[in-house]
Parts: C-alpha cells; sequence; structure tokens
C-alpha cells in the first residue's frame, strides 16, 4: 500500500490528550496517514479558566479540561481556524460524553472559530470520514493503542521499584519517541507495520528493563478503574497513580483497549438483538475482531514475560464477572466494565480497587453503589471511589490515599495468613511443612465467593 502523499497545506487534526502517551501515539497514526496531528498541551490553570468560562457547570469534569485544552490551542497566533479539526469521538449510552462534540460545535458556532471542524467518530461510523484511508488508519490507530497500553503497563510495574528515581520515566519517555516515529513512518501494508511495531517494543521493553529496580519488598498492588478520561488523563486525577507510588503503592490500571474491546462486544450484542447476526455488517464486525485480537495477541508477545501472572482481563471475563451485579444487556457503559474489572482484579492478586470517576458521574455513582456487595464477594477487598471536578484539596486526597494503601496492606495480610492457614491444614493433614502459597493464590479463593 503507497503512503499518503501530504497535500501542501494539509488540515492540523488536535488530539485530546486524554493518555499522555496513547495521545501521542494516536497523533503519529494520523500522520501516518498523510495529515499533520498533534496532542494539545498539557493541561494548566489556562486550561480550567477557559473551560469554565465556556461551560455552565452541568458538563462533566473531562468536557471542561477538554474544551479549556482545545480553546488554548485555538488562541494561539500560529493557529489557522480553517486547517484545524478537533477530534472529539461521540458514544452512546448514558454518559455525557455523547453530547460533547455537539456542545463545542455549539460553542464554536458562538466564536470566532465556527470555521474550526470537529472530526467525530461514532461506533456505527468509525473513522469513515477519512475516505479511503478510514482502514489503514483504524488498523494502525489500533495498533498504536495496544503498544500504547503495553508500554505504559510496564511502566507502572517498574516505576514503584526504580533505585534511581526518574529512570523509569525517562525509559517511558525514550520508548514513547520510538513507537511514534515507528508508527509514522512505518509501510502502512499490515505484515511489515506489525513486525516494525514488534521490534520496536522490543527495543522499549529493554529500555524499561534495564531501569535499575529493588523488589525486595511486596508493594500492594492497586487495580484502578472508573471513567476512561479522568482515570488516564493525570491532570483530571490529580496524580492518583504517583501519589499511590509516594505512599508504598503499585498501580494496574485499566487501559484504553478495553474501551475497544467493550464497544466491538456490543456492536456485536445490538446486532443479534436486531436479528442481524447474519449481515454484511456482522461479517465485517467478526472479521474486524479477528484482526484486532490477531494484532493484540502478536504485539502482547513481545512483553509475556515481563505480565508472566498478570494478564489482562478479557471483555468476555470482564462482563461475565459484572452480570450478577449489572447484566451488559440491562446496564451500559464504563459501569458494567468497573464492577466487572473488580472480581477479574481480584482473582489476579490486587490489595484494593480505586475507582476515579468525575464528579456527579453516573457510571461513577452507580459502580459505588454496587462495590460494597462485591467487596464483600472478593473476601472484603478494599474499594474507594473518588470523583474530581478540579478543587479537592490535595492535601485530603492525600490523606484519603495513605488511608487506603494502610487498608490494603492490611487486606493483602489477611488473606494471605487465611491462606497460610489454609495449606497447613492441608499439608499438616499429609504430614508435610506449610509452604508459601505463591503470589496471587491467596487472593483466587475469594474471588469467586457469591451469595
Amino acid at each position: 500500500m503507497q503512503r499518503h502523499q501530504k497535500s501542501h497545506k494539509p488540515d492540523r487534526v488536535i488530539v485530546p490528550a486524554m493518555a499522555d502517551g496513547g495521545a501521542r501515539l494516536l497523533a503519529a497514526a494520523f500522520r501516518a496517514v498523510g495529515m499533520e496531528a498533534e496532542v494539545t498541551p498539557p493541561s494548566d490553570a489556562r486550561t480550567l479558566e477557559l473551560g469554565s468560562r465556556y461551560t455552565c457547570g452541568d458538563e462533566c469534569f473531562p468536557a471542561k479540561v477538554t474544551i479549556g485544552d482545545f480553546l488554548r490551542v485555538l488562541e494561539r497566533p500560529d493557529t489557522d481556524p480553517s486547517r484545524t479539526i478537533l477530534l472529539m469521538p461521540l458514544a452512546e449510552g448514558p454518559c455525557r460524553f455523547g453530547q460533547y462534540a455537539p456542545y463545542l460545535r455549539n460553542l464554536l458556532d458562538g466564536t470566532e472559530y465556527r470555521g474550526v471542524r470537529i472530526l467525530s467518530p461514532t461506533c456505527d461510523d468509525g473513522y469513515a470520514g477519512l475516505g479511503c484511508l478510514a482502514a489503514p488508519f483504524l488498523r494502525t490507530a489500533w495498533r498504536a493503542a495496544v503498544a500504547g497500553d503495553l508500554i505504559e503497563k510496564l511502566l507502572l510495574a517498574t516505576r514503584p521499584y526504580e533505585v534511581r528515581q526518574g529512570d523509569a520515566d525517562h525509559a517511558y519517555e525514550e520508548s514513547i519517541e520510538i513507537l511514534a516515529e515507528v508508527v509514522e513512518t512505518a509501510p502502512l501494508d499490515p505484515g511489515p507495520q506489525l513486525r516494525a511495531l514488534c521490534q520496536a517494543l522490543a527495543r522499549c521493553r529493554d529500555r524499561l528493563r534495564a531501569v535499575a529496580v529493588d523488589r525486595s519488598e511486596r508493594k500492594p498492588l492497586i487495580g484502578v478503574v472508573g471513567e476512561i478520561f479522568c482515570r488516564l488523563n493525570s491532570f483530571s486525577n490529580q496524580n492518583v497513580i504517583r501519589r499511590l507510588e509516594a505512599y508504598g503503592a503499585e498501580a494496574w490500571i485499566a487501559g484504553f483497549g478495553e474501551w475497544v474491546w467493550y464497544v466491538d462486544s456490543e456492536e456485536l450484542r445490538l446486532l443479534k438483538l436486531r436479528g442481524q447476526s447474519v449481515s454484511w455488517r456482522a461479517l465485517k464486525a467478526h472479521v474486524r475482531n479477528h484482526l484486532q485480537r490477531r494484532d493484540e495477541r502478536t504485539l502482547r508477545q513481545t512483553l509475556d514475560a515481563d505480565f508472566a501472572g498478570r494478564p489482562e482481563p478479557d471483555i468476555d471475563e470482564v462482563l461475565n464477572a459484572a452480570e450478577p451485579y449489572l447484566p451488559p444487556d440491562g446496564a451500559l457503559g464504563e459501569m458494567v466494565l468497573n464492577v466487572g474489572n473488580v472480581p477479574c482484579f481480584a482473582r489476579r492478586g490486587v490489595d484494593g480497587i480505586i475507582d476515579i470517576s468525575p464528579f456527579t458521574c453516573m457510571n461513577g455513582i452507580v459502580s459505588e453503589a454496587i462495590y460494597p456487595r462485591v467487596s464483600k464477594h472478593c473476601g472484603g477487598l478494599p474499594i474507594r471511589s473518588l470523583y474530581f471536578d478540579g478543587t479537592a484539596s490535595e492535601s485530603d486526597l492525600d490523606l484519603e490515599l495513605g488511608v487506603f494503601v494502610e487498608m490494603a496492606r492490611a487486606y493483602h495480610r489477611r488473606v494471605a495468613d487465611a491462606a497460610d492457614r489454609e495449606r497447613a491444614g492441608m499439608e499438616g493433614a499429609r504430614g508435610l511443612q506449610p509452604s508459601d502459597p505463591g503470589p496471587g493464590a491467596w487472593a483466587a479463593m475469594f474471588a469467586d465467593r457469591v451469595e
């Protein structure tokens, strides 16, 4: 496949920085098909000033942050509104996210930026607005998203144990630069592109493996779920991950790819509900799903040894785990993923769960109401919901996180002691000495206990 040739003055796509590394790789995917693209600059006080000025307070916090960051780009002297495209996807379901693009359009039409266009892919049309470039872009963007999730996961598994502060972040930044260059410059032909990305991932893996670490002390492992923008955007959640690490914990965050798998699963469910299981659209959905799974499996193999014992939950496992609490065919969106992820993370040995959501988020509120029951079924696994609107006190947040990490440590000791007693009883009956149950084994005993 020939790479698309850039025009003399190409349009520029502005990508919101939902997750810093992932957003940079998505921008590289746009550049791979011949478009200019950049990520919104790091959010700051000006972001909140502009976001507050052009919102009325009923919007959720990610809308304020996104609008503020877009307006910061538009007010730059070098920005040409007629060549600027703001990336703002749409979605269905209970989340207000589906209203972001229409709201942004109405806002821009009342300003000097009315010439700015909005690219709003939906679950139905993908990036059809890109014409013949849609298919190669989608394949490239998916591979970039998988690579971004993998490298972030390796960063979070390394940084809490680094001997010299900053080494892991430095290796991660180098890795994102390597991946972005490969995403942008590799051939669009699927085979050569995938091989180039696998080779780049291996280089990034080796950089992070080279970081000197001290793993002599086991740190509490905290699963992080919640609204996708707020949990992945460190500005919106006031750097919760780094704050957890400062209290001696390790974080395992649900990545961006989870949402893609959920959208794919929901599309197939709705096609079946409409009697279209045997249709051209269903065939395309199955083919796309097959290709995405193959790409993900190939890219993950590069880091299999690093994540041994910690496989990411498959979307079917997550939806099945949610079934007793929020049936996926009756509830929609992140509330299903959040609740379903708790038992899945528990099976993999986490010591606690933190849900990060915007203030007044319906998904967060529904999830929080159900968490006590899920916690009980997971042996009292600590679960804490945190809400953000840009006004929370940092000292209050630090206090909450410090207490929560101590709860996670206590949970780990309690469950590990129970596992040791059970194993001691079993081995004592055979005339053997008790032994270490092994990492993660203790959590498995509790994960499937339901009323």
